[in-house]
């Protein structure tokens, strides 16, 4: 979501006559987009806010913007920072991002500015994003905006606001925009894709109906989507996958803890059955089909028995990937107001190990099931560690490197696989 985010603020500021720069050293206005998700983030922007202020002695009317979630979350705070030896000179929340040439006109006037009303209808469907950093093959099309699940550990409800969903034909003209440009992946994104719906004058459009609209819109144009709530993975949702071969098949479903307990602690709506019964419903509509999840090690009150049944959901579904974290107490959000963080830190390193070294043998073990496999894989780039060798991803986002020299960022191409890591498939192009 803050890529997209970028590409909003990047297209903003190109139409305020402003354009982008590669180097920091090089720039007169420096926005530093955040997440407020986990403290190591909010700690990191500071960091760097820090290491940038050297450069106002170059640049003496450099602008430093922070923008983003944490801009909503800290609001003034950022703005009284030169104790810690930093300035900031502007925050902007997430749906302020048109009003960013105003408030640049502010600081260039003299004064610090801040802009961070969350709005009730924002959702940038008007501007087109400015495509940059890619690799001119993926692109992200944000399909909705905010959050209204209050899962006890997020602020994202409360940075980002009450989901609002985007006008389907905003999207589809951006899907087709994308196509033309030579595009070849998009990828949906919402906070949660599950609950878009859209109420026009023809009647509602769910996120059933409007990935099969995007996915007829060129069949050769991969789509794939994230993230969604496992309370609301539907039955409809999984048989429209079915039905178009190139929406990927591969399914983020976050679980969070595999304890009904823990769950109901985070206020997740759903239990240990119920997520295990989605992942039935995945594998008979959906056979092979790639599941991955983020995982939360430590939250308030875990016991050494619900993290047991953690490692135990992992077991039962096998998960191809995971993002694993240990619990970080945000600060207003509901766990930060119900529950004792009475975890110790040593106790969820431990546990974050454990779910950290069972998926790398559960991934393994996934990648082990390719080997002798033809994978139709989109091509991407040059390999990062061998400029002989091309990579890519098949349909279930699995990540393939691979010789094959007249390939190009672009192509589909037919891999067979002759070995794996537990994060990377190896094979050999056989037709193109």
């Amino acid at each position: 979501m803050n890529f997209s985010d970028s590409e909003i603020v990047a297209s903003v500021m190109a139409n305020d006559d402003h354009r982008l720069v590669d180097q920091a050293a090089d720039a007169d206005v420096i926005f530093l987009n955040t997440c407020s998700i986990r403290d190591h983030a909010e700690q990191r922007v500071l960091n760097r806010l820090k290491e940038l202020q050297h450069l106002r002695k170059t640049r003496p009317g450099l602008v430093l913007g922070v923008i983003g979630c944490m801009a909503e979350r800290l609001k003034e705070k950022l703005l009284e920072h030169d104790e810690l030896g930093m300035r900031v000179d502007m925050v902007a929340g997430p749906d302020a991002y048109r009003e960013l040439p105003q408030l640049l006109a502010d600081v260039e006037g003299g004064r610090q500015a801040m802009q961070v009303i969350l709005s009730a209808d924002e959702t940038y469907a008007d501007i087109t994003p400015v495509r940059y950093g890619g690799n001119g093959v993926q692109a992200f099309i944000s399909i909705m905006r905010g959050c209204e699940n209050y899962c006890a550990y997020c602020v994202v409800p409360y940075t980002r606001g009450k989901e609002r969903s985007r006008d389907p034909a905003s999207i589809l003209n951006e899907t087709r925009q994308l196509i033309q440009a030579g595009y070849r992946e998009v990828t949906l994104l919402g906070q949660n894709v599950n609950s878009y719906r859209y109420h026009g004058e023809n009647g509602p459009v769910d996120f059933t109906a409007l990935i099969g609209r995007v996915a007829a819109a060129d069949a050769q144009l991969r789509i794939r989507f994230a993230t969604s709530h496992p309370k609301d993975m539907s039955d409809a949702l999984l048989r429209q996958m079915a039905a178009h071969p190139n929406i990927c098949k591969s399914i983020h479903l976050p679980l969070q803890s595999g304890s009904t307990a823990v769950l109901q602690r985070m206020n997740r709506k759903y239990t240990r059955e119920d997520y295990l019964d989605r992942v039935r419903a995945i594998r008979e509509i959906l056979p092979g089909c790639a599941i991955s999840t983020d995982l939360i090690a430590g939250f308030c009150g875990e016991t050494e028995e619900e993290h047991q049944a953690t490692l135990e959901v992992m077991k039962d579904v096998g998960f191809d990937f995971a993002f694993m974290f240990k619990y970080s107490e945000r600060p207003d959000t509901l766990a930060a107001k119900r529950y004792k963080d009475d975890v110790p830190e040593e106790v969820k390193t431990r546990r974050l190990t454990e779910i950290i070294e069972l998926q790398q043998a559960l991934s393994l073990d996934s990648n082990k099931r390719d080997v002798g496999t033809v994978q139709e894989v989109l091509v991407e780039g040059v390999s990062k560690r061998a400029d002989s060798h091309m990579m890519g991803r098949t349909s279930h986002n699995k990540v393939v490197v691979f010789p094959c020299a007249t390939s190009r960022p672009g192509d589909y191409v037919q891999v067979r696989i002759k070995e794996c890591s537990s994060a990377t498939l190896k094979g050999n192009c056989i037709d193109h």
